[in-house]
């Protein structure tokens, strides 16, 4: 008995088909990305590609193919397994709960073999995969009620993630599965009661549902300069980082806050302040531009698919980039609270962009099958 049984296609294609549809203005623009994250993990270990520079492009490479073959699979394939991926991540994120590892002071991680795997990333494109599956097949949401169902697939994860504690992934979780369901159309008179909640909940989570060290995260955001050598330390030297790059940067390997070992984390949540410093502004917002083109390039698959689970899904992913740069771009500029989130393909650290390649796959998948029509109900049956 074969583990799919599906609808028959409108649109069938082969495997050429396939490779003749791949976006490679899509490829050329991560591709990008991904070099410039190679040039500025070379500056941020003094010239040298150990020990980020080489591991970042190798693992590149690996999850460039890995994005090209995701993205030939039928789509009707990862439509059927959305529920069970989501139900996986959802696992794997009790399991750190019991059986995390330890590390800087919070416990996300989980060591499968040779791998240290952290759930939460992942978990944020099976949300996008099981929002999109539900999303297909439920229409719009006019009622109250048709959001018991989304508003429990966003629930479930964010509170694991919140408990490791990791705010900065709960907020994206929470923004990720609140931007899909905005736009799979929701009733105004939602948007108005959710505005209302969103007033009155704020504050009482705020009270009482963050622990000290993210209160003086906030504290710090509001008053930097109140702790200079200690809590205030990130941002400050952010800032010192980022304005004496000025307009046109002072130079490849020429920035003297991040040579200097002054700029904490530069390798990871702070590698954007890097490309200000040695840039300028003409170099930080070329970056920027890149990332706004491959936004507009996902919005645009996403709308010239047939299938709403497509749309979806294309739309879903993108928003998640979107909102990865947003919170690291305004977290370093002193715009947001410090939270911990890395500049995808640019940062390093292999999990987050495994699963922006994996996220980006699945785009290209949409892409490739923008004409399938995709069954609702009972057509497709696992």
């Amino acid at each position: 008995m074969s583990f799919l049984r599906v609808a028959r296609p409108e649109v069938t294609l082969s495997l050429g088909d396939k490779i003749a549809r791949i976006n490679w203005l899509l490829v050329l623009l991560l591709s990008t990305l991904a070099l410039i994250g190679m040039v500025m993990l070379y500056s941020a270990s003094g010239g040298s590609f150990e020990p980020y520079s080489s591991r970042h492009i190798i693992r590149f490479a690996f999850a460039l193919f890995l994005m090209l073959a995701l993205a030939l699979v039928d789509i009707r394939v990862w439509m059927v397994l959305a529920y069970p991926i989501y139900a996986m991540a959802l696992v794997l994120l009790l399991g750190v709960e019991f059986f995390g590892v330890t590390a800087m002071g919070a416990q996300r991680w989980l060591d499968i073999g040779p791998i240290r795997l952290q759930p939460s990333e992942m978990m944020k494109l099976a949300l996008v995969l099981g929002l999109s599956r539900y999303l297909h097949t439920s229409g719009e949401l006019n009622r109250f009620r048709d959001l018991l169902v989304p508003f429990a697939m966003v629930a479930a994860p964010l509170f694991l993630v919140l408990k490791q504690p990791d705010l900065g992934t709960a907020i994206l979780v929470g923004a990720i599965g609140v931007s899909m369901i905005f736009l799979a159309g929701l009733n105004w008179r939602i948007i108005l009661a959710g505005c209302l909640a969103l007033v009155i909940g704020l504050p009482l989570f705020m009270r009482f549902g963050l622990k000290e060290y993210q209160w003086r995260r906030i504290r710090t955001f509001l008053n930097p300069e109140d702790d200079p050598l200690g809590s205030g330390y990130h941002i400050l030297q952010s800032k010192i980082a980022l304005g004496s790059g000025g307009v046109d940067g002072k130079g490849f390997l020429n920035g003297s806050q991040s040579s200097l070992n002054f700029l904490p984390e530069k390798q990871t949540d702070f590698i954007f302040t890097m490309v200000g410093e040695e840039f300028g502004f003409f170099g930080s917002m070329g970056v920027l531009s890149l990332y706004f083109m491959v936004i507009i390039v996902g919005f645009y698959i996403a709308i010239r698919c047939r299938s709403n689970f497509g749309r979806m899904l294309a739309s879903g992913i993108t928003a998640t980039l979107g909102l990865y740069v947003l919170v690291n771009v305004g977290m370093v500029t002193g715009l947001l609270p410090v939270v911990g989130v890395p500049l995808p393909l640019i940062s390093y650290g292999g999990t987050v962009m495994l699963a922006m390649m994996i996220g980006f796959g699945l785009v290209m998948n949409v892409h490739i099958h923008r004409a399938t029509r995709l069954p609702v109900g009972k057509s497709l049956i696992l």
